[in-house]
């Protein structure tokens, strides 16, 4: 895992050109804290920073394919091949030969095997920038379902790009300017495709190509969701989807680095783990769990946890014979100064949405970066097999706009209520959502003879994959990097998701429960009480320390008469706000305005944003 940079530019470098390139790997260094590199010709600077995973003495990048004509390609690369190793052997029979043991360089020999349609052959996470010197041409990829992020700045002579906008940033064409769109996809829980919050700023597209060369730039889908007629039986599917499972996850605990999982005790992280450590056999498998000090001893059940994680994953962790460890957080950590800024930093944005759990899962990957490098989590098995709530509300089901954002499922994703009417009025947020709504809409691919509810079904499904998904995929993203580490997501395997979107909802949901698929495949490996555990969310703290810390910063901004985001809420209602008791059932809604008044404050100030709203 690591981060990238760089540009094209036709019209010439400057004399600056390292200067800039420096600067905006130095920008990325968590991402890559083992190593950096850098390579340039008359047209292209690409940068490198590495976190060395796979041939940690050999794979340094930028890496170069030479012949004796000079240079035919030179590849900067994030991401983990997890089908490298056929995929070289291979190449191998064609005639090409390897200096290295690392993904990179199977890659490389890849694109000058198969050029462009190297992508198809990849099972992976990445992102990659491909430079020609000799047909100046510049190749950038995504995976297919976007656990890498890639961004991209068209400039009139050529483009920059790089894994976080901040890199961008560096370079002097770049600048944080945001408009009304911009603004709009930051106070959503949703993530539409190629949008950034950035004027003239994109992310290429999960599953994306984009080539820049003399001749402009063009861009193509390699990859995208499609309808299919599902022809196995019950028997069979569930056999089909234990056995693609089984493999990702054998594939994905290829490492030369310490490995272990993400343990909470739910179904999804159960499930890699258990088979994670049958792989494994006698090499005792590590597994982490998170929870806050505060829920140990006063944990309340509330509308989405019924029952703290902490048993469960202790039971997972004995049954599967793992190497368990329970980190736990403290609310005050949330709150220090130092934390919260290097989560800003880390976004580039304000996380405007699940504020409090941005700073815990820094914390956590913070803590587990002492113990290992890679982590393996169960994120996206509820995008995947139909695991959250709205996927059975028929309200959200036939709504007019995303499904968790209609009423009954939006109450976490809120916070928008301190901000003043006029900023409201002059975002229009619903239209906008409705414009992107349909979008998505007419992207869901059809399936002749389909049933009204398995049209429907795949319909959430579609929105699910590939709007909602990508919020939390982006999250764990930035704060696993953030502190150097990587994070497998093997649910996310394109074999899998293909399978799984074209299984018929009835079949999905045989035994009446959520899910009834991925509890079917992997039963076999779990404890009773945990194949059988209603779904809980990601731990959030209880403690209500956390909203009198949030309130206390408040305050201080409202004092501060050059805040910037005064200028975009209500200043009475934030008052009122403060004036009112903390109560545990409204703490939802205090804090997720709280959390956006505060986040936004801080982004401001610090990127110096341009608002052209």
């Amino acid at each position: 895992m690591c981060g990238i940079a760089g540009w094209i530019d036709f019209s010439g470098h400057s004399a600056d050109h390292p200067r800039i390139l420096k600067a905006m790997t130095d920008s990325i260094y968590r991402r890559g804290p083992d190593g950096e590199g850098a390579w340039s010709d008359s047209i292209a600077a690409i940068g490198h920073r590495r976190l060395a995973i796979i041939d940690i003495e050999h794979g340094a990048q930028p890496m170069q394919s030479v012949d004796a004509d000079g240079c035919r390609a030179v590849i900067s690369f994030c991401g983990e091949i997890f089908n490298w190793q056929e995929l070289r052997a291979e190449l191998q029979t064609f005639g090409y030969h390897f200096e290295t043991n690392s993904d990179t360089e199977v890659i490389l020999k890849g694109f000058l095997h198969w050029g462009q349609d190297v992508v198809e052959h990849l099972n992976g996470m990445f992102a990659i920038a491909i430079w020609e010197p000799r047909r100046q041409t510049l190749l950038l990829l995504r995976d297919r379902l976007g656990v890498k992020p890639l961004f991209y700045y068209p400039t009139s002579t050529g483009v920059v790009f790089g894994s976080e906008p901040k890199a961008l940033f560096q370079h002097p064409l770049v600048s944080p300017r945001v408009s009304r769109n911009g603004l709009c996809e930051i106070l959503d829980m949703t993530k539409t495709p190629e949008m950034t919050p950035y004027v003239g700023m994109f992310e290429l597209r999960p599953g994306g190509r984009a080539v820049f060369d003399r001749n402009g730039f063009r861009k193509d889908i390699y990859w995208q969701l499609q309808a299919t007629h599902h022809t196995d039986d019950l028997e069979r599917t569930i056999d089909t989807v234990r056995s693609l499972l089984s493999d990702t996850v054998r594939r994905q605990l290829v490492s030369d680095v310490p490995i272990c999982t993400l343990l909470s005790g739910g179904l999804d992280s159960s499930a890699v783990t258990a088979l994670a450590a049958n792989v494994l056999g006698r090499q005792q498998l590590a597994s982490f769990s998170v929870d806050f000090r505060h829920n140990l001893s006063n944990f309340s059940a509330d509308g989405v946890r019924g029952a703290a994680d902490a048993p469960f994953a202790r039971e997972l962790a004995t049954h599967a014979a793992t190497r368990h460890t329970e980190l736990l957080l403290d609310s005050d950590e949330m709150l220090d100064e130092t934390v919260r800024r290097n989560v800003l930093h880390a976004v580039d944005a304000p996380p405007a949405y699940w504020g409090d759990m941005w700073p815990s899962l820094y914390l956590l990957f913070r803590e587990l970066s002492k113990h290992s490098v890679v982590a393996l989590s169960g994120e996206a098995a509820d995008e995947v097999f139909g695991g959250y709530q709205w996927f059975r509300n028929p309200a959200a089901i036939h709504g007019k706009t995303f499904p968790w954002l209609t009423a009954g499922s939006s109450r976490y994703f809120g916070g928008v209520q301190l901000l003043s009417q006029d900023l409201l009025n002059t975002l229009d947020r619903d239209t906008y959502r409705a414009e992107r709504f349909q979008e998505a809409l007419s992207e869901v691919p059809v399936l002749e003879g389909e049933s009204d509810v398995d049209r429907s079904m795949r319909r959430v499904s579609y929105l699910a994959l590939t709007r909602f998904l990508q919020t939390l995929l982006d999250r764990n993203d930035r704060m696993s990097m953030a502190v150097g580490v990587e994070v497998r997501v093997p649910f996310c395997d394109h074999r899998l998701v293909d399978y799984v979107f074209n299984v018929p909802w009835q079949m999905k949901t045989f035994d009446g429960r959520e899910k009834s698929l991925l509890r079917a495949a992997t039963r076999p490996y779990l404890p009773g009480s945990i194949a059988d555990r209603i779904k809980t969310p990601y731990p959030a703290t209880q403690d209500r320390a956390y909203e009198n810390g949030l309130r206390k910063e408040l305050a201080e901004v409202l004092s501060d008469g050059n805040a910037p985001v005064r200028n975009l809420i209500d200043c009475y209602k934030a008052k009122a706000l403060l004036a009112s008791e903390v109560s545990e059932t409204s703490q939802p809604y205090n804090r997720g305005s709280l959390e956006m008044a505060l986040w936004l404050n801080r982004w401001l100030t610090e990127y110096r944003v341009e608002l052209a709203i």
